[in-house]
């Protein structure tokens, strides 16, 4: 047995046991694991079970909740989480459009596993029902980031110049999906980094070594775009924040020189020539500006199918909308390639438009989280809570160039988020509310306390 698959089955079996004898909490970061390490398209993967092992750490997460949720739900009850009712109408809205999708069989497989994970999140929210559960799952991400950093380096680049087929479960083998996947996880290094004591500092540099040297062998335009999106403003609000703490802006000078010099050092002339090409090719063509020729179309289509043309409608209608002598690729059977425009088109403006307020409704419990922790003086909370803002802006720019609405990473920072701002900050105004009402119930009108 080869030593990654005797290591596998370790940390396997060891969240089993955890789960059952230490933290619920266990059971979503073995979900994690054999997301990020997708055991099944592995080298070692002859060595170990052949069990589906997705299936098996869900089934343990629900097992979880189950034994521990007179103790759990009150902690994290979804009825006071504002993004759920967004997260539940999105899925609704998946629902609808089975009366309009040009191809109902696409749409139904993906509408079922985009159903999937909502219910894993649902389950996962209230397993992380404190700050260390938080740091937990963020820190097993980042290891899972770490090992497909370490497989892309081991791998290297193939006849094409870049990494293929070394992602995760939904991924697909696509680079460009790995690559968007591995972004976030750079930028909340840079928060642990800063935070972390020299022994944390250590792994950071370690992990961030593997991630940014996976990204450069990768070659993704919009992966290196979103970390540099979400790793600048993470240092700006470093450099520039009203809430300083001592030495911050020293540190964030220190991990923009490190940040550079490593960049720099890992970075070879195939990826430089490979970022050349946001703009135009070499030969004068349109490159990765390209792409903009299929967003446009998506308006074209929508004038055909206002209510949206469902999961992988884009697709099997690009021929009939796309013009070739406008685009140096080939026409028939292609992805819009932006996020944004692909949910338009597959949802339409009522989707998209649900789609939007589950963002700004994250965003606005990201400012109140924000403003409560400056309030209890929570700078390390409240950084943390820029850190992961910070690093699903990474995600959401990586994405604006690749189809990912449904991508697991995605929905996982809309998870984090909120679970962040219950421990953080729901908690504290549901107790607040709480003790009020009590006080008012044992207090009568003369304001004299009452048996």
């Amino acid at each position: 047995m080869s030593k990654f698959a005797l290591l596998f089955l370790t940390v396997f079996f060891a969240g089993v046991v955890a789960t059952f004898f230490y933290s619920a909490t266990a059971s979503f970061m073995l979900y994690q694991i054999v997301y990020m390490l997708n055991p099944d398209v592995r080298w070692w993967s002859a060595h170990i079970p052949g069990l589906r092992y997705s299936l098996v750490t869900v089934v343990l997460m629900m097992m979880a909740l189950t034994i521990h949720y007179k103790a759990l739900s009150p902690l994290s009850p979804w009825s006071r989480q504002p993004l759920a009712k967004w997260l539940v109408l999105f899925l609704g809205v998946h629902y609808v459009m089975y009366f309009f999708a040009v191809s109902p069989v696409a749409h139904a497989q993906f509408t079922f596993e985009f159903t999937k994970l909502i219910v894993i999140i649902a389950i996962a929210y209230k397993l992380i029902h404190s700050e260390k559960a938080l740091n937990a799952v963020l820190w097993t991400y980042i290891i899972g980031a770490t090992y497909v950093g370490y497989v892309a380096w081991s791998v290297g680049r193939g006849p094409t110049g870049r990494v293929e087929g070394i992602g995760m479960v939904d991924t697909g083998g696509d680079s460009n999906h790995t690559a968007a996947a591995l972004v976030p996880a750079a930028v909340l290094l840079i928060y642990y980094a800063w935070m972390g004591n020299k022994k944390i500092r250590l792994l950071c540099f370690l992990c961030g070594a593997f991630i940014v040297n996976a990204l450069v062998l990768i070659n993704s335009r919009g992966a290196f775009l979103g970390v540099v999106a979400g790793a600048g403003l993470f240092i700006c609000y470093m450099l520039f924040s009203q809430f300083q703490k001592a030495g911050q802006r020293a540190m964030a000078i220190l991990i923009i020189l490190a940040g550079l010099s490593g960049g720099l050092y890992v970075a070879d002339d195939t990826f430089w020539e490979r970022m050349q090409t946001l703009q135009a090719d070499e030969d004068g063509q349109r490159g990765g500006a390209g792409r903009m020729h299929f967003w446009w179309a998506t308006f074209d289509m929508l004038e055909d199918y206002p209510m949206g043309v469902g999961i992988g409608g884009f697709q099997t209608l690009s021929g009939l909308y796309l013009d070739e002598s406008a685009t140096t690729y080939r026409v028939e059977n292609r992805a819009v390639h932006s996020t944004w425009f692909q949910v338009l088109g597959e949802l339409g403006w009522i989707g998209a438009g649900i789609f939007l307020c589950l963002l700004f409704s994250t965003w606005r419990l990201l400012s109140d989280t924000k403003k409560h922790l400056i309030e209890q003086g929570r700078n390390d909370a409240y950084f943390q809570m820029i850190s992961l803002q910070c690093a699903m802006i990474s995600f959401m720019v990586a994405a604006t160039f690749i189809d990912r609405i449904r991508a697991e990473i995605f929905f996982w920072f809309f998870l984090f988020i909120a679970a962040a701002a219950n421990i953080y900050y729901l908690r504290y105004i549901n107790d607040t509310k709480t003790s009020r009402a009590t006080s008012r119930k044992f207090k009568n009108p003369t304001g004299a306390e009452s048996l």
